[in-house]
């Protein structure tokens, strides 16, 4: 019987949770056979205008894909170290949840794995989360990394 998972994108962002999701990604990966795509959005920075301030235009922030690109890079090396021959790696700019969306759209994959940042509700109304977006609008199945428990010291 063929495998169902095939090919495997892994949204990183070099937070411990996009470690942990790369962790779960490569070992998929290896147990399936499978191509793995390693996927980070640089997020965009706009300027912020006031309605009073004069018409000049605002200094925009450096752009932060060389980062990306960085993290993407050592998440292909830790990949293929682990034994992966079927390795590539993708970094875009702009809305991040947007990008991965539109990056699964034009390239499918059987399955994507994210990791949680474990926003509070309040939290998650006010910033939006990325994972319960591609949850939600996925074209695939999508595996949320959570960190671990945290051990209570008694």
């Amino acid at each position: 019987m063929e495998s169902p998972v095939r090919s495997i994108a892994v949204a990183i962002d070099g937070s411990d949770h996009g470690t942990a999701a790369l962790g779960w990604a490569i070992d998929l990966a290896r147990r399936y056979a499978a191509r793995l795509t390693v996927v980070a959005v640089a997020p965009l920075n706009p300027g912020l205008m006031m309605p009073n301030e004069p018409m000049l235009p605002p200094l925009l922030p450096e752009s932060t894909v060389p980062q990306y690109r960085q993290l993407v890079d050592a998440a292909v090396q830790r990949a293929q170290a682990a034994g992966l021959g079927a390795v590539d790696g993708v970094c875009e700019e702009g809305v991040i949840a947007d990008e991965i969306l539109d990056f699964l759209e034009h390239h499918p994959v059987d399955l994507l794995v994210v990791g949680s940042r474990g926003l509070s509700a309040a939290k998650r109304i006010l910033l939006g989360s990325v994972s319960t977006a591609l949850v939600t609008r996925a074209p695939c199945p999508v595996l949320v990394v959570r960190p671990p428990p945290t051990k209570h010291s008694s």
